[in-house]
């Protein structure tokens, strides 16, 4: 009779364990699921108080000097009295998944051009912003650029702005749709020497996109501005810093979630491994008190890089400020180096 009652009580503590146990895992499931939107659906982040927070510690960290206001307040005024005036256009691609991304379009020549107005050139720039962020970020960028005498192609990241998505690509993605906007660039200008742009994510984008083995010859250089090394890497570090999570095993949880809803895997977005591969000229460029993403990943990647490539640490500049603290080397260094890797026009 004890025997009986013993065999009872264990099938009981077996069959609670199991309902203890799948209840635990739906609660997982349930939190890895809330951090993936958490950190890749911009509409769901604005909903979390912590989102507010967040913000407010990335700025927080940034560097606060005058100089930086004081170049940032002028590249704006500067960039608003061009855009009162510069020739622009709207357009959209589509990706294969029917999500229509926006961009801004500048066409070079004109009053703000360095080329005589008319003159046809071949210069292309795609500008690429970071996470979260959207294509008006870039347009100081453009403002530059366009003065140089380029076509200026400025587009919002899938999920972000005015484009459409489900999920913010961290690289992955976006750098598929970067291969649309290269395609729309040469089917206006067969000739086309392009030059892709990014900072943050977008400089991840760049990077991913310069180590694909279809990347047309017209792709001529590459601008990387405080790039990540990987987006698993970026992921693990923000769960931490952010939720106050651990890294491990969430982050390899919330790859499998986001393969099963996004189409993707956060370790497939390595700028790393594509730098390895690429052979488009390169120029890294990071501030060297940047708290977003550590000057190391940048050092990491020029390290790595198989391609020409070049190297600017820019001292007492936070993330995604290089251009704001010293804008004087920083666009002169482009300026060079683009006049090394960009054909003469006639």
């Amino acid at each position: 009779m004890g025997t009986g009652k013993r065999r009872i009580n264990k099938k009981k503590i077996i069959i609670a364990f199991g309902v203890v146990l799948s209840v635990l895992l739906v609660l997982y499931f349930v939190l890895v699921n809330t951090l993936v939107s958490a950190a890749l659906v911009p509409s769901f982040m604005e909903k979390l108080e912590a989102f507010e927070r967040i913000t407010e510690e990335s700025y927080a960290a940034q560097v606060q000097t005058s100089d930086i206001k004081g170049n940032r307040q002028t590249a704006w005024k500067n960039t608003n009295k061009w855009l009162e005036k510069a020739e622009h256009q709207k357009i959209s691609v589509e990706t294969p998944e029917g999500y229509t991304l926006i961009a801004q379009e500048f066409p070079a020549g004109g009053q703000e051009s360095t080329d005589p107005a008319g003159e046809k050139n071949h210069k292309w720039v795609l500008l690429l912003h970071g996470y979260t962020g959207w294509k008006e970020e870039m347009y100081p960028f453009a403002y530059w650029y366009h003065k140089e005498g380029c076509h200026v192609v400025v587009p919002d990241l899938r999920c972000q702005g005015e484009s459409e998505g489900d999920f913010i690509g961290m690289g992955w993605t976006d750098h598929f749709d970067c291969m649309l906007w290269i395609d729309y660039i040469i089917s206006k200008d067969k000739d086309a020497q392009i030059v892709l742009h990014g900072q943050s994510m977008g400089a991840a984008t760049a990077l991913m996109t310069s180590g694909e083995q279809t990347l047309p010859d017209n792709v001529r250089a590459v601008i990387s501005d405080c790039s990540y090394t990987d987006a698993y890497s970026m992921f693990g570090e923000k769960v931490k810093e952010w939720f106050g999570l651990p890294a491990f095993p969430l982050v390899d949880s919330a790859c499998v979630v986001l393969k099963l809803r996004g189409g993707y895997n956060l370790k497939d977005a390595s700028a790393l491994h594509a730098v390895e591969n690429s052979s488009t000229p390169t120029l890294f460029i990071h501030g060297d008190e940047d708290a977003m993403i550590s000057v190391h990943m940048t050092k990491e990647l020029y390290q790595a890089a198989a391609c020409e490539k070049e190297l600017l640490i820019v001292e007492e500049a936070g993330h995604a400020q290089s251009q704001d603290k010293d804008p004087v080397t920083y666009y002169n260094t482009i300026r060079i180096f683009l006049s090394k890797t960009l054909a003469k026009t006639e």
